[in-house]
């Protein structure tokens, strides 16, 4: 058994492993490496692990964030909900190769930590999160059975919007200056910083045949909502999706996702997903009326010490002052700013 670096030449056995393994995500493409590299300039280290008649056995995609603000680590994978090691058979010994040698690199590299994204409690004996689940909803071959479970307040929502005279375009690069107008509004809102534009274009360009943008539009013609789908094998995730709130109270978020709902049960999509949440918050309670399911998700840690396990993320009382400061910025000005910070924030 043996594991090292990926080179191209490993590209299309990488992604035939991918595509061929059950606990394989769409995080795990060889394409968001050249994503991640031309988008952020991050250095990527995507191990493989070879069984002893050559076979890959196993996959961990690292990518290695630095900066002055957030410290330096590897985290598998940024900006997306999933990632980690995957191996197949339940692989034990597979498993603890690929953490040993990513450890090594992150000596080399000075990382103080490595975040690993899991579905499952894939490595129990390592230090583990689970304040986050991921929302799923099995769909039925027609959106009309679908649509059948909709609570009746949900239902009064979409038709709401639709009677207000909102539109939903479905499309690619088109749709894309209208999805990022939106979200980056939403995210101004927040106080969160925003990725740039490019790595969106650089996300429909790798990946044509499994991206779409569905935008809902105001009958003057103004985007009011807007979600980027990605498909993978049965399903289909929407990892961003905004509304803007002056338009809230006329369900456009509604139709936004009952119409991406109807979408996946045409194209015999199997589950939906919402994306991750923390259970009891409103994002929690926005996905949970549709029918989703909370999964359990657990993200592990490699630290270099046995450090407290670190916490970059919004909830961190440090980042509040800034996160308030970041609401009342200019929409163009955090445009400008925010892929500079984001792009070190997993």
């Amino acid at each position: 058994m043996k594991v090292h670096l990926y080179d191209p030449s490993y590209r299309d056995a990488w992604d035939d492993y991918v595509m061929n393994s059950e606990n394989a995500t769409c995080c795990h493409l060889s394409g968001w490496k050249e994503i991640i590299e031309r988008t952020f300039g991050h250095r990527t280290w995507y191990l493989l692990s070879h069984d002893n008649a050559g076979s890959i056995n196993g996959i961990l995609p690292v990518v290695h964030l630095k900066s002055m603000l957030f410290g330096s680590f590897g985290i598998s994978m940024p900006f997306l909900n999933y990632g980690g090691i995957c191996t197949d058979n339940d692989d034990g010994e597979v498993r603890a190769n690929l953490v040993r040698e990513a450890a090594v690199i992150a000596g080399v590299a000075g990382m103080k930590h490595i975040e690993l994204r899991h579905c499952d409690n894939v490595l129990p004996q390592m230090p583990v999160k689970i304040s986050k689940v991921t929302m799923l909803l099995d769909l039925p071959e027609r959106f009309d059975t679908l649509e059948a479970s909709f609570g009746s307040k949900l239902r009064s929502q979409i038709r709401r919007a639709v009677k207000e005279g909102m539109t939903v375009h479905f499309g690619g690069r088109g749709e894309l200056r209208s999805f990022y107008d939106v979200f980056s509004r939403n995210m101004r809102d927040l106080g969160t910083p925003v990725y740039s534009l490019k790595f969106f274009r650089n996300i429909l360009t790798t990946f044509p045949e499994r991206t779409r943008i569905c935008t809902v539009y105001t009958k003057e013609g103004v985007p009011a909502a807007s979600g980027f789908l990605i498909s993978f094998k049965d399903t289909m995730e929407i990892p961003w999706a905004s509304s803007l709130k002056k338009f809230n109270r006329f369900g456009t978020n509604m139709l936004l996702y009952s119409s991406v709902l109807q979408l996946a049960c045409r194209q015999g999509i199997k589950v939906f997903d919402f994306g991750r949440s923390t259970p009891g918050e409103g994002t929690y309670k926005f996905k949970e009326q549709w029918g989703a399911k909370p999964r359990q998700l657990y993200w592990h840690y490699w630290m270099e010490n046995g450090e407290p396990l670190p916490e970059i993320n919004p909830h961190n009382p440090k980042y509040s002052l800034a996160i308030k400061i970041w609401q009342h910025l200019p929409v163009p000005l955090t445009k400008l700013v925010g892929p500079s910070v984001v792009k070190n924030l997993p």
